[in-house]
C-alpha cells in the first residue's frame, strides 16, 4: 500500500468515463429484457436485475483491465475471479428470488383464502415487508369475517322479519275477509254485530303499520324530539291507561311504586310510547292474577331508571340483548298468550322502545331479578342529549 501510486486527473476521467459507459451499455439491455419479460415471474425479473448489477460491475473492471495494459497472466487471473464472483453472485440472486418467490406464493394463497372467507394467520417469517403485509392481511380477513357475519345474520334477520310481518298481518285480514263474506252470504241476521270484529281486526292492522313506520324513521335517524319539562307520573298513569284492556283480559294489576315526584326532559308522547310498549310486554307475560311493578329511581341526579318488573320466567340470559332486535320472538317460556288489544303483535315494540329512549340520550336494557323479569327505562333527567 505504501508504493501505490497517486491516479491522475487523466486516470480518473477514463476511470470514469469507461465505467459510464459500459454500465449504460449493460442498463439499456437491462432494461429492454426487463421490458421483453415484463409478464414474467418475479423471479425471472429479479434474476434479470442482478444480472444487470453484476455485469455493469464485471464490464467495467475488464474495459479499464485492458485499457491499462496489464499482463496477459494478470489479465486471466483477474477474468477467472471475476468470472467465479459473477456466478456466486447469480448463484445467491437466484435463491434470494426463489425466496421472495415462494413468499409471494403464500401471499396469494393467503389472499385466495381471504376471497373464500376464510380468516388468516400473520406470517412473521421473513422480510420485514412482507411479514407487515401478511399482518395487515390477516386484520383485514379478521374484519371480513365479522361484516360478513354480521350481514348473514342481518340477511336472516331481515327473512325472518319479513316471514313474521307476513304472517302476522294474514291472521287480521284472514279474519276480515272471513267476516265480509259471511255478511255477503247472509249468514247472519244481524251484520252489524260484525263491525266490531272487524274493527278490531282493523285496529290490529292499523297498530302494525303504525309500529313499521316508527321503525323506519328511527333506522334512518328522521324521528324528531319535542321535548318538554314533564311530571314523570303524568306520563306513567297515561300509559296504564292505555294498557288497561290488556290488564283485565290477562286479570294482571299494574303497581306503581316512587314513580311520583320525578321530573325530567322528554318528549311525552314518545316516552309514552316507551312504557306502552314495555307494559304490554310484561302484561303479555306476566301470570294470570299477578301484577307488574313500576319503580323510579334516580342516580347521582343527572339519569332515571323507570323499571317495569313483572313475575313470568323470563328470557334466556343469552337473549337479554337478542330481544330488542327487530322481529325477535319470544322464547317459548314467554310465549304470548291471548291477543293483546294494545300490541300489534309484530314483534316491534321492544325494538321501538329501545330506539326511541336512545334517540332521547338514554336506553332500554333486560335484566333477569330474584323477584322477576325487568325491563328498565334508562333516561337523562336534564335532556342535555337533545
Amino acid at each position: 500500500m505504501a508504493g501505490m501510486m497517486p491516479l491522475g486527473a487523466t486516470d480518473v476521467l477514463l476511470i470514469a468515463g469507461t465505467s459510464l459507459v459500459c454500465t449504460a451499455v449493460v442498463s439499456s439491455l437491462g432494461l429492454l429484457a426487463l421490458r421483453a419479460t415484463r409478464r414474467a415471474t418475479v423471479l425471472v425479473q429479479l434474476l434479470v436485475l442482478a444480472s444487470v448489477a453484476a455485469l455493469s460491475m464485471t464490464l467495467s473492471v475488464l474495459a479499464i483491465s485492458l485499457e491499462m495494459y496489464i499482463s496477459p497472466h494478470d489479465l486471466s487471473v483477474l477474468v477467472w475471479v471475476i468470472g467465479i464472483s459473477l456466478l456466486f453472485s447469480l448463484v445467491a440472486a437466484w435463491v434470494v428470488a426463489r425466496l421472495m418467490r415462494r413468499r409471494l406464493s403464500r401471499l396469494a394463497a393467503a389472499v385466495r383464502s381471504v376471497g373464500e372467507g376464510d380468516v388468516v394467520a400473520a406470517d412473521q417469517q421473513g422480510m420485514r415487508e412482507f411479514t407487515e403485509l401478511s399482518a395487515e392481511l390477516a386484520d383485514v380477513s379478521a374484519r371480513l369475517h365479522d361484516a360478513r357475519s354480521e350481514l348473514e345474520q342481518l340477511d336472516s334477520a331481515r327473512r325472518r322479519f319479513f316471514a313474521w310481518i307476513s304472517h302476522d298481518l294474514r291472521t287480521p285480514l284472514t279474519a276480515v275477509r272471513a267476516l265480509s263474506e259471511a255478511i255477503e252470504d247472509g249468514a247472519s241476521s244481524h251484520p252489524e254485530r260484525y263491525a266490531g270484529e272487524v274493527r278490531a281486526q282493523v285496529e290490529t292492522m292499523s297498530r302494525m303499520v303504525d309500529d313499521l313506520f316508527e321503525l323506519s324513521k328511527l333506522t334512518s335517524g328522521a324521528v324528531q324530539l319535542r321535548t318538554e319539562q314533564v311530571e314523570l307520573l303524568d306520563i306513567v298513569s297515561d300509559a296504564v291507561a292505555d294498557v288497561r284492556a290488556a290488564t283485565e283480559a290477562h286479570d294482571v294489576r299494574i303497581v306503581q311504586r316512587g314513580v311520583e315526584g320525578h321530573v325530567l326532559w322528554a318528549d311525552p308522547h314518545q316516552l309514552g310510547r316507551i312504557i306502552v310498549n314495555l307494559l304490554t310486554n310484561a302484561i303479555r307475560h306476566a301470570p294470570a292474577g299477578s301484577e307488574v311493578l313500576i319503580t323510579a329511581t334516580e342516580i347521582d341526579g343527572e339519569r332515571l331508571v323507570l323499571g317495569i318488573l313483572d313475575h313470568g320466567s323470563g328470557v334466556a340470559v343469552e337473549d337479554l340483548d337478542r330481544m330488542f332486535e327487530v322481529g325477535w320472538r319470544e322464547d317459548p317460556a314467554r310465549a304470548a298468550g291471548p291477543a293483546d288489544p294494545v300490541a300489534s303483535g309484530a314483534g316491534l315494540g321492544l325494538a321501538i322502545a329501545r330506539g326511541l329512549a336512545r334517540a332521547h340520550g338514554g336506553d332500554v336494557y333486560a335484566e333477569r331479578t330474584g323477584d322477576g323479569f325487568r325491563m328498565n327505562v334508562l333516561m337523562p333527567v336534564d335532556g342535555a342529549a337533545d
